[in-house]
């Protein structure tokens, strides 16, 4: 929960004070203050490191490569290549590669990433109303790649295919605990599976870094097969998600973002359940809290610059997630508030702190979340 939380607050006096200045290294002042408004590459990193007795010491760092493949045209999107890497004193570790790449012209579009976790989480059960008392920690291992590809075929409209695969591992040192005696929980040892399938994009956004005019619906339906002897699911994964924003003032803009995630087939296993709860939706839930076969959530930010280099935010939200029968009495609310730092203006590109508030269980603490990361929510 303190992750870098401290390198932001030192961003945000130190530009205030010594950014015109050459007080601080000039790698430093490239990164971060650097007021260069010409389509060259940026790179910035944040150090990473946090504490808490499951994993000992944390400590790693992000970094952010942003560059255009065609430096005349204006229309061309920002492409990236996104490096996390954390190590713990306890031997646990998260890696991942990815990268968003926008041909000129924005013809074709392709993402891909590649990751691998050896660290724990809690789990709480599978349903919309579990206890925090049912928490059981679980290691878990997991490797994943994915990629996506599409093309434009009209204005704002792309069609394309999404392939990967993953496998998982988990472990657990409770037999009593509800990750074993709760019958919905499906493929406890986890297992590995590939997928492919069909994408659908529109998108009619003046700027896929900061947005302040436009909408964009991404949908994509993941065709996913189990593989070896000790994996023989079979079924699919549904997500489809829509953006709208609205340019209220100069300074002031309305973004409303709505998602809705379904595993389809008659296999439900655990870890393939759309869960509520992460930095970009529902800020302030435990990602894996509440885990179901459906989600569905949305939410609306109003995002105001105060200046070229600070902006600030204000978000609320609900969702839920579900087995078959959506229920308007089962929403849970989010809410809460953040700030932005523009390291790259003329990208629009920023780091962002977040703190979100959730539901208030009987008998348990209101829950919450801080978050920090790269670019803006949604």
């Amino acid at each position: 929960m303190r992750k870098i939380i401290t390198t932001i607050l030192i961003l945000f006096s130190v530009q205030a004070s010594f950014s015109q200045t050459h007080l601080l290294p000039k790698f430093i002042r490239k990164m971060y203050f650097d007021k260069d408004t010409t389509k060259k590459s940026s790179f910035v990193i944040l150090p990473v490191l946090s504490s808490a007795p499951e994993t000992g010491l944390e400590a790693g760092g992000a970094g952010l490569l942003s560059f255009y493949t065609d430096t005349v045209s204006r229309n061309t999107r920002v492409s990236n290549v996104f490096a996390y890497a954390t190590l713990t004193t306890k031997g646990q570790s998260r890696l991942s590669l990815s990268t968003s790449y926008w041909t000129p012209q924005n013809k074709y579009h392709i993402t891909a990433g590649v990751g691998y976790i050896n660290f724990p989480f809690d789990f709480y059960g599978i349903g919309n109303n579990t206890l925090k008392s049912n928490a059981d920690r679980i290691g878990q291992k997991r490797v994943k790649v994915n990629f996506a590809a599409e093309r434009k075929v009209a204005d704002n409209l792309y069609v394309g295919l999404v392939a990967g695969g993953f496998h998982y591992d988990f472990s657990d040192g409770q037999p009593n605990s509800v990750f074993y005696t709760d019958p919905r929980v499906e493929q406890r040892n986890g297992g590995t599976s590939v997928y492919v399938g069909p994408s659908f994009i529109f998108d009619s956004r003046n700027n896929n870094t900061y947005t302040t005019r436009g909408a964009i619906i991404t949908s994509s339906f993941e065709i996913t097969q189990g593989l070896f002897g000790n994996n023989g699911y079979s079924g699919g994964f549904f997500n489809i998600e829509y953006s709208q924003f609205f340019l209220l003032t100069k300074k002031l803009v309305l973004g409303v973002d709505i998602q809705e995630q379904s595993l389809t087939g008659s296999q439900s296993p655990f870890y393939l359940m759309p869960t509520l709860g992460n930095d970009e939706i529902m800020r302030g839930y435990y990602n894996g809290r509440y885990r179901d076969r459906n989600m569905l959530v949305g939410q609306t930010e109003l995002r105001y610059r105060l200046s070229e280099r600070i902006g600030i935010v204000g978000f609320v939200g609900t969702g839920e997630v579900f087995n078959k029968t959506f229920t308007l009495s089962e929403l849970k609310p989010n809410y809460g508030g953040g700030v932005r730092y523009f390291f790259d203006i003329e990208k629009g590109l920023s780091i962002r702190a977040d703190y979100g508030i959730g539901q208030k269980v009987a008998g348990e603490a209101r829950q919450s979340g801080f978050y920090v990361g790269l670019g803006q929510a949604f």
